[in-house]
């Protein structure tokens, strides 16, 4: 499990490999508020084969950490299960997805 953080021209782009839970909290956390709220975020999960309750609150603090209805979220690789989960859950309301 692991996050890593780089950038694609404007956006910050915070990568999640392994299992997306709370043993990933503080390296979450600390992977978006390094960044102004007004930064695009770019959240890829291509390498998340799981994640659970714990990663959807992660989700929702990084929503509002950018600024709630004005955050400029992408969550992107998603994989079927993933893909899933986000969508049972509303997330589609609040990120795009590609």
């Amino acid at each position: 499990m692991s996050i890593t953080v780089t950038r694609e021209g404007n956006n910050a782009v915070i990568s999640i490999r392994g299992q997306f839970n709370f043993s990933l909290h503080r390296q979450f956390r600390d992977a978006y508020e390094k960044f102004p709220p007004t930064t695009p975020m770019v959240v890829d999960l291509a390498g998340v084969q799981y994640l659970d309750s714990s990663a959807l609150g992660m989700l929702l603090l990084l929503h509002e950490h950018c600024g709630g209805e004005k955050s400029n979220i992408t969550v992107r690789g998603c994989n079927p299960k993933v893909a899933q989960i986000l969508q049972v859950a509303n997330f589609k309301k609040l990120m795009k997805f590609l």
